[in-house]
């Protein structure tokens, strides 16, 4: 069954790790977020709106379309100021018209199926020569095959099953610049980034998270009975391997510009 947003049960699932540093300085490298009023559009729980207020924002709005999920964000970022959370759409977040810095939106689009309606909000929102960060998996990120850091290269080795209903849900990165630019922005860069998701200090780590399901949604497709023969099935291939593990993903970035 897919994942359900809206159970409190996934409330905290997306707020149980920090911001890689690889991801903090490809945002200090390619834009200012210091002193800036930003959105955080699709915000989950909260990881990174909490991520930059730390990184120097003057404020941060998380908007998410999940109740629960807007509640599991505020009790991570309950001591830091500064931080708005609403509930919203990626088409229709209720925020002002040419009132936002920069937008954040990480891992929201492939849960869409209108690039063009959620890329024409975030133009309306945002002020003239502010910045639109989209962070996705393409579905060649996807496909890249499993090793000891892209554990989640495995999920699809042992069930290609996922594979079909995985890539369905993603999109070309061209196809990402085309509803950009046709939105009315300009396109300034696109950047492969491989970001740490989390060091485990032992296999029974991962274990545990995989258990969870923690901020994995393709893994919400399987059985129980399914994950498990999953996570022995890694455990095999991991056999060996020096600990820590240090799970990494690929994403692409983009980062665009309303002149």
């Amino acid at each position: 069954m897919p994942i359900n947003f809206h159970n409190e049960q996934n409330r905290l699932t997306y707020a149980a790790r920090n911001a890689d540093e690889s991801w903090k300085s490809l945002i200090k490298d390619t834009v200012d977020v210091t002193n800036k009023r930003i959105a955080d559009i699709g915000c989950g729980g909260g990881i990174y709106t909490k991520t930059l207020i730390e990184m120097g924002a003057s404020h941060v709005i998380g908007v998410d379309f999940s109740d629960e999920m807007l509640k599991g964000a505020a009790n991570n970022c309950k001591s830091i100021q500064n931080v708005t959370f609403l509930q919203g759409h990626a088409y229709e977040s209720s925020l002002h018209t040419n009132d936002i810095d920069i937008i954040l939106e990480r891992a929201l689009i492939h849960h869409l199926n209108d690039l063009n309606a959620c890329f024409k909000e975030a133009y309306r929102i945002l002020k003239s020569g502010g910045t639109f960060i989209v962070q996705d998996r393409t579905r060649n990120d996807c496909l890249l095959p499993g090793d000891k850091n892209h554990i989640r290269g495995y999920f699809f080795e042992k069930f290609p099953q996922l594979i079909h209903k995985e890539i369905s849900r993603r999109f070309d990165s061209e196809l990402v610049e085309q509803a950009l630019e046709s939105s009315g922005f300009r396109l300034a860069k696109t950047v492969s980034l491989w970001e740490t998701r989390r060091v485990y200090h032992d296999f029974e780590e991962l274990n545990k998270d995989l258990s969870l399901r923690t901020g994995r949604s393709i893994l919400h497709e399987l059985t129980d009975l399914e994950l498990q023969e999953l996570i022995s099935f890694i455990r095999e291939k991991l056999n060996g391997n020096q600990v820590p593990l240090i799970e990494k993903d690929s994403w692409t970035v983009w980062f665009a510009i309303k002149d």
